[in-house]
């Protein structure tokens, strides 16, 4: 590459970076304000409720939330500055150049990240209740995670429902849910190692989506404290990702649980209603009037 292109380059990741950084500022503004809007209303709604139960825990959720967003976000921000930082220095050469972009732009995508954790869990799990194919669903998901399973180079197996399959809820909520799952196995399972999304529950009112890696497992001491906000065995992550997977399924009638896999690794199992079931249906008449 000349030298001419080695600039233009430069010059291209330093406006993507310095784009993103904006974009992403305006969200961490749009989260706070968010955040204390939600808290303000929730409080509300406590006082009105006579401190019904399920609000007192959302209210407490938030109360922590609250006091953890400033944590969550502060290392990931620092380090993207400090590498943008970097790139003002006149002496810089170009490698070094291409790598602070590199690096700032990688801290800015997860930033990204764990604000739309953070307001996705603020926000709840609003559904938009709709009767939906499994299949079209699945695709997007062999889409949007196979590209991350081949750079991690784990084997990723999805299956291929038959057209009949149809589920009840909100969409995108479920889709989102079924993400973190699988990213979460991959994050978990080394190389070479296997990941899979199977379908099941056909006969009862609720499928089954079972997902597995073989990845070290649970240690026991974190297995009771897997759903719970802000919590994680990684050492990056939001802590949201099993909790809004709660959250999406408690709002659809359902449930998710862990066990560990036969053979090492772990297995999670969301369970959500089929469409025309009586679960469903009472999760849409509870959306239409909630």
């Amino acid at each position: 590459m000349s030298e001419e292109d080695c600039k233009r380059d430069d010059d291209a990741k330093l406006r993507q970076a310095f784009a993103l950084f904006s974009a992403t500022s305006e969200k961490l503004a749009g989260t706070y304000l968010e955040l204390q809007a939600q808290i303000a209303r929730l409080t509300s709604e406590l006082a009105a409720a006579n401190g019904e139960l399920a609000r007192r825990e959302r209210l407490s959720a938030l109360g922590e939330m609250a006091a953890q967003v400033a944590h969550q976000l502060r290392t990931p921000l620092a380090t993207a500055l400090l590498y943008t930082g970097h790139l003002a220095r006149p002496q810089l050469g170009d490698a070094d150049r291409i790598r602070f972009a590199d690096k700032s732009l990688s801290r800015l995508r997860y930033l990204e990240r764990l604000i739309q954790d953070m307001l996705l869990f603020v926000k709840g799990a609003r559904l938009t209740p709709e009767a939906f194919p499994l299949r079209p669903l699945l695709d997007e998901l062999a889409q949007t995670l196979e590209p991350h399973a081949a750079q991690r180079k784990v084997h990723l197996e999805l299956p291929a429902p038959g057209a009949e399959i149809t589920l009840a809820g909100d969409r995108q909520a479920i889709a989102g849910a079924l993400i973190n799952l699988l990213e979460n196995a991959l994050q978990a399972t080394p190389e070479g190692g296997r990941v899979s999304l199977t379908v099941g529950g056909q006969g009862s009112p609720f499928a089954a989506f079972q997902v597995e890696d073989s990845g070290a497992g649970i240690p026991e001491a974190a297995r009771e404290r897997l759903f719970e906000p802000f919590f994680s065995t990684r050492g990056e992550g939001s802590g949201l990702g099993l909790a809004i997977v709660r959250q999406v399924a408690q709002a659809h009638g359902g449930w998710v649980d862990w066990a560990p896999r036969e053979g090492g690794g772990s297995r999670f199992t969301l369970y959500l209603p089929f469409a025309g079931s009586e679960v469903a249906q009472a999760s849409f008449n509870g959306s239409n009037h909630g």
